[in-house]
């Protein structure tokens, strides 16, 4: 009852609100549009937050962040609360990325913005910061919206509309976590776009239809296309003369409907109909344990 509340708390508190602080509309501006920070700091008392979900920062994209700090300064204000670890020390809510530069730029005083968050809350606009990132990759970008809904429990329709995204969009980036690690390595690396991934989830061996799509360079249409006959071999193993059955495709509700279900599963969910009659069966696909147990419970109840 008490995380409920809690979780529902750090919504009502606004997500809206907390996109506020998280937003920055002067990095690169002429500072019509920064926000008066709060007081001035030393930067050596301003530390990271140890639970911040980035891990990975552009070094060249910092070191021209940084240049720019040399010559105009920290356009906006750091977000940073009270340290609970250390006495008379401030911890970043949001900005690391301009602490890092600003350090790098030599800077020794920092403009901040105190602000009074919970640990839940600070982790909330950590996750909300990295998905407001220009650089993100399509699995850091799912992965914060998955952390939103299964952490505080936003509902897909609630963050795309704060986050200015569609539904569909958000549902889309969540199911592409089903895939093996393996797929997901050559989304973070660019290797594949968040179409062929797409393409991909539906697939019996996805790692291996992945490793075609990159030897063959092929285009997203092609690699539905090539998923597709994946799924359309004959049960005979013939090129003709074999059953009939083992050719179906699928019409766009069933797809439409095992999308929804993917989407709010955050698990892959296939749906193998028959054709004229009222039996079939689903297939839904997890990934970890932790995502069995989560349906066992949806299940049981």
């Amino acid at each position: 009852m008490s995380s409920k509340k809690t979780q529902n708390r750090g919504l009502g508190r606004g997500l809206s609100a907390l996109m506020a602080d998280v937003n920055e509309p002067g990095e690169k501006s002429d500072g019509n549009a920064s926000r008066q920070p709060d007081m001035m700091v030393p930067i050596t008392r301003v530390h990271p937050n140890p639970e911040q979900p980035r891990r990975h920062f552009d070094a060249e994209s910092l070191a021209d962040l940084s240049r720019s700090i040399a010559e105009k300064g920290i356009i906006q204000p750091l977000i940073v609360r009270q340290s609970p670890r250390q006495q008379d020390a401030y911890e970043i809510v949001a900005g690391e990325r301009r602490w890092r530069a600003a350090q790098m730029a030599q800077l020794h005083d920092i403009p901040v913005i105190l602000r009074d968050f919970n640990d839940t809350e600070v982790l909330e606009v950590a996750i909300i910061e990295n998905i407001q990132r220009t650089d993100l990759n399509p699995v850091e970008e799912a992965t914060g919206y998955s952390q939103l809904m299964t952490k505080f429990g936003h509902t897909q329709e609630k963050l795309a509309e704060v986050l200015g995204k569609s539904r569909s969009h958000i549902a889309n980036a969540v199911r592409l976590l089903n895939l093996p690690d393996e797929v997901l390595v050559y989304l973070r690396e660019g290797r594949l776009s968040s179409g062929h991934a797409r393409a991909l989830i539906t697939s019996q061996d996805p790692a291996a239809l992945a490793r075609e799509v990159i030897r063959r360079s092929l285009s997203v249409r092609e690699t539905e296309k090539l998923a597709k006959s994946e799924g359309e071999p004959s049960r005979t193993g013939s090129k003709s003369g074999g059953s009939r059955s083992g050719s179906v495709v699928k019409d766009a509700d069933t797809i439409a409907l095992e999308e929804d279900l993917s989407a709010n599963l955050t698990m892959s969910v296939s749906i193998d109909h028959q054709q004229g009659q009222e039996t079939g069966h689903m297939t839904i696909r997890y990934t970890s344990l932790d995502q069995l147990d989560r349906l066992i419970g949806m299940l049981s109840v």
